[in-house]
């Protein structure tokens, strides 16, 4: 406990859930703002980028789609969330305490030729941010600990791309070859093109996997270039859940647009011009953009063709919303965790 004291008096403000622009600088010279971009954690981006992940992404929701019942399901929802809020300890803490233990007392900075010796610094002379938690493993964590971290991971990266894999077969199989393709496919088929799907996932990833130890943070990569499909697949699942106007035209142009419209905000700003129209926004800034443009795309289509209400439409009621005691409980107290947390490291 001592040493978590330490590590939060010598750096404080790492931990700070809501930055301010230039609070935080990085060792490559990289303004944090820009990943996490002030209040925009609570009231922008990060609702598209969480409700897309947790609420319709086919790699998570085949999970809960798999209990016995509804109550199951939301029972591991809400342990799911439980174990969520410890992620935090376990990602970004270890860099963190790498951080404080890498820093020069004298002069309050990381000590380049110490993060050298240690392993710190990439070919091009930047901190490899991805290394803490390795070289805290290395260094400090006992013979069989190291046995016991490993094997946790080496757990979790398979159940993650067996997932992964699984949801990847299962959308191309069904949604693309069985709908477009084959539409008298029969199980024994199916089966077939879904296991050569994986396959064919799986050798496209060791291809790719090789390039990614270049980038400096493979998580923050990840999240920026998923923002640019999410919003719009977000999008679309919200007017079709809550919008009995929307259109299948509608919601295809509006995927479509989506790419554009988020790469228009990626791309455009890099020194173009300093009109309002390219100024540069941080990605999540941009996930929002994208997707209230992808919303405004669906809706104006949907009333152009002006098909009137889908009778194939969910009916929404108060009976799809009735969750138990149990659930409730269960929600309310992540909620109130997580109000704590950003109410202690605002």
């Amino acid at each position: 406990m001592d040493g978590l004291v330490h590590v939060y008096n010598t750096a404080p403000e790492r931990f700070s859930m809501i930055l301010s622009k230039g609070e935080i600088i990085t060792p490559n010279g990289r303004d944090a703002w820009w990943d996490l971009p002030g209040l925009a954690v609570l009231i922008g981006g990060m609702w598209v980028a969480n409700l897309y992940y947790w609420g319709f992404n086919q790699y998570i929701i085949q999970r809960t789609l798999a209990a016995k019942s509804l109550k199951e399901g939301q029972k591991g929802i809400a342990f799911a969330a439980f174990l969520k809020l410890i992620i935090p300890v376990i990602v970004v803490l270890p860099g963190i305490i790498a951080y404080v233990m890498n820093v020069d007392p004298a002069t309050g900075s990381l000590n380049m030729d110490l993060l050298g010796s240690e392993g710190f610094l990439g070919t091009s002379g930047n901190v490899a941010n991805d290394n803490a938690a390795p070289w805290l493993i290395k260094n400090y964590i006992p013979v069989g600990l190291k046995g016991l971290i490993l094997a946790a991971l080496a757990a979790a990266i398979v159940s993650s791309l067996a997932s992964m894999v699984n949801s990847t077969s299962t959308i191309f199989t069904m949604d693309i070859y069985k709908s477009l393709i084959n539409k008298k496919a029969d199980d024994v088929k199916m089966v077939q093109v879904g296991r050569l799907t994986g396959l064919i996932a799986l050798i496209i990833a060791t291809l790719i996997a090789p390039k990614l130890g270049s980038l400096g943070q493979v998580f923050q990569f990840i999240q920026e270039y998923t923002g640019v499909v999410s919003p719009g697949i977000l999008a679309v699942f919200l007017m079709g859940l809550f919008y009995k106007k929307a259109t299948n035209n509608a919601s295809i142009w509006g995927v479509i647009s989506s790419i554009p419209i988020a790469m228009y905000f990626k791309v455009a700003p890099n020194g173009w011009s300093d009109s309002i129209f390219f100024v540069n926004l941080p990605f999540m800034h941009q996930m929002m953009l994208t997707c209230l443009g992808t919303l405004l795309v669906i809706y104006v289509i949907s009333n152009l063709e002006n098909k009137g209400d889908d009778p194939k439409g969910i009916t929404l009621s108060k009976k799809l919303f009735e969750t138990d005691k149990t659930f409730n409980v269960a929600a309310f107290s992540v909620m109130l965790i997580t109000a704590l947390l950003y109410a202690l490291f605002w």
